[in-house]
């Protein structure tokens, strides 16, 4: 996942909003937002040799530090500052994104920002703030969707730490997530949201493929692998829906037919989901779901095509960019 203000955290944000009097300014949020979590920042070699760190936290540092190394020699990943530190939040998400979308389409609404440009959800450091654009967003007719996010990348302008956010996770979840976001600094494309967390993505299963079968992990591999393959056979689910309601909403139908035809095949697709998901099905939603899938197959049959040789594989992927479609602001 890519922060979404631009990775501009600075003291002259916050003072140029609070010059300018705008009311609840975004930036302000998202650079203080930023300062805090780098302010929480401690060395992890440092806090590995601390007699004060607990021994579960010490030795789940020294898997990072183990697999961000890992990263540089044998997936070809930045040799930076990124990961290389940890933050305690004293929470459990760093972000909270919200998600939007017209009643009739599924493409998402995007925002665009001077580094990161246009980007299909909007971060806030504050559950309260992201409700707060949620309800405003709603209140202009759009679906909307808000999740919590437990990591991101600033595509290497800042030193990203590893966060207590992610520390709940099995061990081969946590390694794929320092790989996924350490793929937006191998490659990143404006105005792409799909590309950068499809690519992304495959990279963090090519990364932790190659990881576990290193470690002789056999079995964390088979675990990761069935784990992958639910998320695909729930993602060609929502991909049917996604195709139903496409059609829907390209047909004649006045408005209050396609409001119901939409209900109901949502409502066919929420009992068709894993029940653990827990999603509140909507377009918001159905396009946050797809923003990390919707060309995995294509980047995965790229490698291939490269005989799973991955500078090969990076300089390739690097040529296919076309634009995505949706509605920015």
């Amino acid at each position: 996942m890519i922060v979404t203000f631009g990775s501009l955290c600075c003291r002259g944000l916050i003072l140029g909003c609070v010059m300018l009097s705008i009311s609840g300014c975004y930036y302000t949020q998202a650079a203080r937002g930023q300062l805090d979590l780098m302010s929480k920042r401690q060395p992890i070699d440092e806090l590995i040799e601390s007699p004060g760190t607990p021994e579960e936290l010490a030795a789940r540092l020294q898997l990072v530090s183990e697999a961000r190394q890992f990263a540089i020699d044998e997936l070809l990943m930045p040799d930076n500052d990124s990961y290389r530190s940890y933050a305690d939040l004293g929470r459990d998400y760093v972000v909270w994104n919200v998600f939007a979308a017209p009643e009739f389409s599924l493409d998402p609404k995007t925002w665009c920002f001077p580094i990161a440009g246009c980007v299909a959800y909007r971060g806030y450091f504050s559950e309260d703030a992201a409700r707060r654009k949620a309800d405003q967003l709603e209140e202009d007719g759009f679906d909307v969707a808000v999740g919590g996010v437990p990591a991101y990348s600033t595509l290497g302008r800042f030193d990203d730490p590893v966060l207590n956010t992610m520390m709940h996770w099995e061990d081969a979840d946590l390694i794929a997530t320092i790989f996924h976001e350490l793929a937006h600094q191998v490659l990143y494309v404006k105005d792409n949201t799909a590309f950068n967390e499809s690519f992304a993505t495959v990279v963090e299963e090519i990364g932790i493929e190659r990881w576990l079968a290193s470690r002789d992990q056999g079995s964390d591999l088979n675990n990761y692998n069935a784990r992958r393959e639910q998320r695909k056979k729930t993602m060609e689910t929502v991909a049917l829906a996604r195709s139903d309601l496409e059609k829907v909403y390209a047909s004649s139908m006045a408005a209050h037919e396609m409001r119901r035809a939409k209900e109901t095949r949502l409502a066919q697709l929420a009992s068709e989901l894993p029940a653990e998901l827990e999603i509140d099905l909507n377009n918001a939603a159905l396009a946050s779901m797809s923003l990390y899938q919707s060309r995995v197959p294509e980047f995965r049959e790229l490698y291939e095509e490269c005989e799973r040789e991955l500078r090969c594989f990076y300089d390739q992927a690097s040529s296919l960019q076309p634009a995505e479609s949706s509605t920015q602001d």
